[in-house]
């Protein structure tokens, strides 16, 4: 009896020692994805939009946690000191590169400190202009701003943000200088050059297509590579006129640094297939993005690294002040 009561013991210790050596499969409890950005902003509708999806290809709920400040820089700032286990994620976008060129402090390192995932969507600027400005395409633009250096004013959300730098490149290549005017927000820029207040602006085409059509901005270009499909009568500002200028605005997702390989390949796989979905697909077009999977998580790497260093050099060839 006591020699059975023995041998039970030891199974018992051996099946505790396994389940100690082989961990339950991951995901096996809810992914929080910490979302730099407020509920209903760019970031924040783009994993909204791609959340059931992955939620659907892991089998568990995803958790959206909304840490809004700093461009940015307080939502990564969480992510990069998470255990790197895989249950927590950051949604990252083109600012967090660009943040590290415009701060002196970000407080978090976007190569060292995080993992890449996937990139998730590329998302396009728009330059429009005020119909009063007597141009209709960017040679003409360019023509008018070399005409009148330093005078020609134009708009942008914000002092920093992904349209500002967007015209700051196209100022260093064209090698034209205008005068930015940041507002509070796009949606403030937007009506400014509406009513005539001011004459220029790039924003995103979800924010400019619909008064483009309506006739009450003129379309110069798209900042991509290649047309959108959702406008494509609208040239990209690399064929109208300045070849090799191209300036996405893009989401993705990062894991903290350490995070196991398997489970960051996992996460991969799930987010390409919830953005493969044709709604997914639709709803990212019809907003004037694309749906822009990785093939894999060192290629999302890598652009991360080219964009920093991208942008590095457009903030120091602009002269812009680090904030």
């Amino acid at each position: 009896m006591i020699a059975r009561l023995l041998f039970l013991v030891a199974c018992a210790g051996l099946l505790t020692t396994a389940h100690a050596q082989f961990p339950a499969p991951y995901p096996d409890k809810p992914i929080r994805i910490i979302v730099p950005s407020a509920p209903g902003a760019g970031t924040d509708n783009v994993v909204r939009t791609i959340a059931p999806g992955m939620s659907r290809a892991l089998g568990q709920q995803i958790v959206i946690d909304n840490r809004v400040g700093a461009a940015g820089a307080i939502g990564a700032r969480l992510a990069a000191r998470e255990k790197p286990d895989g249950y927590t994620l950051l949604a990252t976008y083109a600012t967090h590169a660009t943040n590290l060129a415009m701060m002196k402090d970000p407080g978090y390192d976007l190569e060292r400190e995080f993992a890449p995932i996937s990139l998730t969507v590329l998302i396009t600027n728009l330059m429009v202009a005020h119909p009063s400005l007597p141009v209709r395409n960017v040679k003409e633009l360019i023509a008018l701003a070399r005409a009148k250096p330093g005078t020609l004013q134009y708009a942008s959300g914000s002092y920093g943000a992904s349209a500002h730098l967007s015209m700051a490149l196209f100022l260093s290549m064209t090698k034209t200088k205008m005068l930015n005017v940041p507002y509070k927000g796009v949606g403030p820029a937007v009506v400014a050059v509406l009513s005539g207040e001011m004459p220029l602006l790039l924003a995103s085409m979800s924010s400019s297509i619909g008064h483009v059509r309506a006739k009450r901005l003129v379309a110069l270009g798209v900042t991509s590579a290649q047309r959108v499909s959702s406008a494509p009568e609208i040239p990209t500002i690399a064929e109208a006129g300045v070849p090799g200028y191209q300036a996405d605005n893009w989401s993705g997702l990062l894991a903290p640094a350490g995070t196991p390989p398997a489970i960051v390949n996992r996460l991969h796989a799930a987010t390409v297939q919830a953005l493969q979905e044709p709604e997914v697909k639709k709803r990212f077009l019809d907003e004037g993005g694309e749906a822009a999977p990785s093939r894999t998580p060192e290629e999302f790497g890598a652009m991360i690294r080219s964009e920093i260093r991208k942008w590095d050099r457009v903030v120091k060839e602009a002269g812009l002040k680090n904030q």
